[in-house]
């Protein structure tokens, strides 16, 4: 039987258009939806179990994936198979899982899976931008409850104008690159580069893109009105008790807020508040405690929560006693390591992190191979979170999707910074050895005091700072947080990341977990959050105020030669012997790649020797060599032979050429030693190829005074011509 398709078209505006469709794909799916725009199309599922699991929280899997075939491709690698999922794919994960995630119910603990894949690639088409819209999508058209439609969209703007869901090509000429997921009603995410906007101008393009979320939103709720919406699923919500959630909030709220007034540190506050949790699982008997233990962990967490927000709104005052606008106690060291190309030590409060570079060549790049970009990372970024940076022991299970994306949200804050004529591969890595409110943002600024300390010539030093929200709708009260605390960071309503320079903003990370938070609150926290930014980029600058002038002596020096293509054989040698030889000689690493447009070869030369360097400078020159017709050279004699000396041009030791006796002197030359001698260093003019001999012609006698000629005198033994008739 032929399937009954049901479709959606949103139009972009500018002759572009994205179609949603259902009906025909993966039907024993709860929700299953086909997005395309142009030749791209991403298939989304989305399945949640009948009945609950039996765990306190949402157990929400998102999984985005691109598939090689949707480009016509192989997976790279011996195991021609798509394995783990790449970092790129992961950021997409944590993109639409921000979003989707506080729009389920709070009581609903489901096992839920969301799978996202690309089918078919476009390269006009940036397939992460619809991520969030497939998903979204798919649960508009199951029974699974959620609260209500959303989208993403990227943005980006050139010459002044904000562009939807731009090509990658625009994107290299866009000033800001963001993704931003909202509903119809409420900017619920935003996330991205800029290259040193302003606050306004950021907001800007956060209007410009929920304009085309509520268009998305839209063409969601009518697929779903056509295929015929399904009444929502129940399920077993988790028992409430009022009576004990009052007795609860009696016995913990003035004690919470008197340890939360007292402005402790992290230890002490998090002993204090666990001592009270267990006091009051004291006051119950066993009986109770087991039969509803879970109710009273909810209800001691919810008066706690309560008496820390209300002590910032009321009284203005913090967990650590700061007011809502002081930053922590900052200190910075560089060159803490000795052996590494660079590093610094960034602490601020109880967050702390280390970071290092390294310096190498393009041999070093980052390799990104996916289906929808291939390419080359010359600078990049990792970030380690291991478990005693919070005073945990647990597991370590690989690189988790969050240390991939808060690295690469300061790589994204620091690469702007990067000058283009940099000549090495950078790699920075954070590891944080204290976390107590965003390391990342940590991370930005021990990595751009890092980078200083290494010699990289950054354009201008970057700051990051972690701002949180604390807000009631019912008096309308609401604070805004610089520096958050780890805790503050779980109880406000806004946790956003700023990181910039002195003159505008770099990256920015934002989840924003309440409903209708005005422009005119994110106009006022990005302001704080600036003031808070150059405060902590003064406190970089007074250790390390520019970047050193020279790499470190035990760190590699760079230069990089350009040479004709036609040469780049001859340096490499045959099976590469030329050039391992001379790596090994001089204790260098060389690296050749080829300029595509201009086919000519591009030498890198990477040593800590400048000696060794120099004598693969001299090696590239000799082998380059091309001496011009009617130019002079200082050669040196290195071999007599019979017939002359073969020269070595000075200039280009290696290159020899051979020096004919007839062109040593105007005077007849019996012997060549008579003119020259070994080790001689002597003038010579180059006068190209001989057409009869075809090999290169120089000569002594040119450049010398030539002879008068004698004048002719009749043989005495010979008669006149008038005697010989």
């Amino acid at each position: 039987m032929i399937p009954k398709v049901f479709k959606e078209v949103i139009d972009l505006g500018d002759g572009r258009e994205i179609s949603l469709e259902t009906g025909k794909l993966a039907k024993q799916a709860h929700g299953s939806v086909v997005v395309q725009s142009g030749k791209c199309m991403l298939l989304c599922t989305v399945v949640s179990n009948y009945h609950q699991s039996d765990v306190d929280f949402l157990p929400l899997t998102v999984d985005y994936r691109e598939k090689f075939a949707a480009a016509g491709r192989y997976p790279g690698g011996f195991f021609k198979r798509e394995a783990r999922p790449s970092d790129g794919e992961v950021l997409t994960m944590r993109l639409v899982d921000r979003v989707l995630r506080p729009l389920f119910p709070k009581d609903y603990h489901a096992e839920t899976q969301v799978m996202i894949q690309l089918m078919s690639h476009d390269p006009d088409v940036m397939p992460d931008a619809m991520a969030g819209l497939a998903a979204s999508a798919a649960i508009q058209l199951s029974d699974i409850p959620f609260e209500t439609a959303i989208s993403e969209v990227r943005v980006g703007r050139i010459n002044g104008e904000f562009i939807i869901n731009p090509t990658l090509s625009q994107l290299k000429e866009s000033d800001i690159d963001m993704v931003i997921g909202a509903s119809a009603d409420s900017v619920m995410m935003v996330e991205g580069e800029m290259k040193e906007i302003s606050e306004e101008e950021m907001t800007e393009a956060i209007k410009a893109a929920h304009e085309a979320i509520k268009k998305q939103c839209e063409a969601q709720l009518r697929l779903a009105e056509a295929f015929g919406k399904k009444e929502t699923r129940e399920y077993e919500p988790e028992v409430e008790d009022e009576e004990l959630a009052a007795k609860i909030h009696d016995m913990v709220y003035d004690k919470t807020y008197a340890i939360a007034k007292a402005g402790s540190s992290k230890h002490e506050r998090g002993q204090a508040l666990s001592d009270l949790k267990e006091e009051v699982f004291e006051s119950f008997t066993e009986e109770e405690q087991e039969a509803l233990g879970k109710l009273i962990h909810k209800y001691v967490a919810k008066a706690q929560k309560a008496a820390i927000r209300n002590l910032t709104l009321d009284e203005g005052l913090r967990l650590d006693g700061r007011k809502t606008t002081d930053i922590r106690p900052i200190w910075c060291e560089v060159d803490y390591l000795p052996s590494t190309h660079g590093s610094a030590i960034f602490t601020r409060g109880e967050t702390q992190a280390l970071a290092t570079v390294t310096l190498g060549t393009s041999r070093e790049a980052n390799v990104v191979d996916m289906p929808s970009f291939e390419g080359e990372e010359r600078f990049y970024l990792h970030y380690n979170f291991p478990p005693f940076s919070t005073g945990e022991a647990r597991p370590i299970r690989g690189t988790s999707r969050r240390e991939v994306g808060h690295g690469n949200l300061a790589q994204r804050a620091l690469k702007g910074m990067i000058p283009e004529d940099c000549p090495y591969t950078v790699r920075v890595v954070s590891e944080v050895l204290e976390s107590n409110g965003s390391s990342s943002m940590a991370t930005v600024c021990s990595g751009t005091m890092a980078l200083m300390d290494a010699g990289v010539q950054m354009i201008k030093p970057v700051s990051g700072i972690a701002m949180g929200l604390i807000s009631d709708a019912e008096t309308g009260k609401y604070a805004v947080l610089s520096d958050i605390l780890g805790d503050e960071d779980h109880l406000g309503d806004m946790d956003f990341k700023v990181t910039g320079t002195a003159d505008g903003i770099t990256a920015c990370q934002m989840d924003i977990k309440v409903k209708g938070l005005s422009y005119e609150i994110l106009v006022k926290a990005l302001k704080q959050a600036r003031d808070g930014r150059l405060h902590i980029l003064g406190k970089l600058t007074d250790t390390i105020a520019t970047p050193n002038e020279n790499v470190k002596p035990h760190a590699p020096k760079m230069i990089t030669r350009t040479i004709p293509g036609e040469y780049i054989g001859a340096l490499i040698g045959p099976g590469g012997k030329v050039i391992q030889e001379l790596q090994k000689e001089t204790n260098t690493t060389i690296v050749i790649n080829e300029d595509p447009e201009t086919e000519e070869g591009i030498v890198e030369i990477l040593g800590t020797d400048q000696e060794g360097i120099d004598a693969v400078l001299a090696k590239i020159s000799a082998i380059t060599f091309k001496p011009e017709k009617g130019s002079v050279y200082e050669v040196k004699v290195v071999k007599m032979l019979d017939f002359g000396a073969v020269v070595e041009y000075l200039e280009a030791p290696g290159n020899e050429v051979l020096l004919h006796i007839s062109e040593l002197a105007w005077e007849r030359t019996n012997n060549v030693s008579d003119v020259v001698k070994m080790g001689d260093i002597i003038d010579v003019k180059y006068f190209g190829v001989d057409p009869k001999t075809r090999k290169e012609k120089v000569s002594r006698k040119a450049l010398l005074p030539r002879p008068p000629r004698e004048e002719h005198k009749p043989r005495e033994d010979r008669k006149p011509r008038e005697d010989r008739k």
